[in-house]
Parts: C-alpha cells; structure tokens; sequence
C-alpha cells in the first residue's frame, strides 16, 4: 500500500464536530444589605469577530431574582428558556414564586442533570430573599455553587474579579471593617463600572456597553453604562 493510502487511514485527532464556542462576556455581581447588583458588557463575539454590541445578558427570572449568563450563546439561551419555564410552571402550581434561594438550588440542579454534557454557559444568580438580604450565586458549567459577597465569570475573570476581591471583600487591604461592610448599591455599581472600564481596555471579549441590573425590595432597576467600542 502506498504511503498516501497510509495516510488515507489514519484517523483524524481533531474531530469535525465541536459542539462548544465561546461567544465572550463578563458577568459580574457584588452583593449588600438590602440589594444584589448584577452587571455584564453587552458584546458577543465569534472568533475574533464582533457579532453584536447590544446583546443583554441578565436576564429577569422572578421579581426578586435575576440570572447573568456568559459563555457558549446558544447553550445560555437555551438554558435561560428551559430555567424560565420550570419558574413559570412552579408559578401555576404553587400560586406564588419561587424564592431565590430555592432559584439558586434549582440552576444547580438543572446544571448537573447535563453533567456528562454540559452546558458551556458561566451562570450568576443574584437576588434578595423575603427578608431583603441580597445574595449573589456564582456556578461552574456542571452546577457547583456557592454564595458570595462577589462575584465575577467569563472572559475577563482575571482581570476584575482580584480588584473586586480587594475592593469587596478587603483582601491584602489595610481597610477598616467597618469601611468594608459599609457597601450601598451606589458604591457597588460605581466599583463595577471602574472595573469594567478597566477591563474593556486591555481585554479584546468585553466592551461596548455595561448592562447593570439593581435588585432591592422595592423591585428591579436597569440602566446602561458606555464602554470602550473598539
């Protein structure tokens, strides 16, 4: 047999089907007394191509709960539907929502159902509980999960999760306790903007517009914050 059959036989070690991509995204939160802010850049990016510059990914899931998603897009819409439904269908049967902890538990759940296939997706669930404690729950692709004081998932990872670490949570700060405990929701979307701001200058993934989603007792705030576009 010829060298060139040889080579016809041969299996390939790069298979043709790749069911993941990473699309970009930065889905960051910092959590309070009395509200959870959520916050993610809007741009979604193929390769080093830039699809759209005004795609939201924070999604509302109940009145007191909200979900950031990054990663692989079509597997975060795809979970951030089924997510939805399962709520909707609580809904009807317990003629009242769900609680965001119970919320929290239930994207665990449905993320290590798909364990052995996992959805490529980076989930951040932030809300209040009926006392009006702020949380912020950060997950891997296969449903661990734990609350913290922030948060950050994504792309730019390694470059605004150590300044909220330090800013947040006091790490290698001589801060006061009290300067640290003292965070209001004012402080904390100030905090996310000056490190996004940060972000979109060194990291290629994140830019265009910041989408920040406020979470209190009194309902769910939205506003849009302007980043670098190039």
């Amino acid at each position: 047999m010829s060298i060139a059959g040889v080579d016809k036989m041969k299996p390939k070690l790069h298979p043709d089907f790749q069911p993941y991509a990473d699309d970009g995204g930065t889905v960051s939160g910092i959590t309070g007394k009395g509200f959870a802010v959520l916050a993610a850049d809007t741009r979604l990016i193929s390769g080093y191509s830039i699809q759209t510059r005004n795609q939201p990914k924070v999604f509302k899931l109940t009145d007191k709960t909200v979900i950031g998603s990054a990663g692989c897009w079509c597997d975060c819409l795809t979970f951030v539907k089924i997510l939805t439904n399962r709520l909707k269908h609580y809904r009807y049967e317990n003629n009242k929502p769900m609680s965001t902890v119970a919320v929290a538990q239930l994207v665990s759940n449905m993320l290590y159902s798909r364990r052995f296939f996992p959805y490529y997706v980076y989930n951040t669930v932030a809300g209040i509980d009926k006392d009006g404690q702020g949380f912020i729950y950060s997950y891997d692709p296969v449903g661990s999960y734990e609350p913290l004081k922030c948060s950050c998932a994504g792309a730019a990872t390694e470059m605004i999760l150590p300044f909220l670490d330090c800013m947040v949570d006091g790490c290698n700060q001589t801060a006061k306790a009290d300067e640290l405990k003292s965070m209001t929701k004012e402080k904390a979307k100030e905090l996310l903007k000056r490190a996004y701001t940060a972000a979109a200058e060194r990291h290629m993934n994140t830019g265009d517009s910041l989408q920040i989603v406020t979470v209190t007792p009194d309902g769910i705030e939205e506003e849009m914050f302007q980043l670098r576009k190039d």
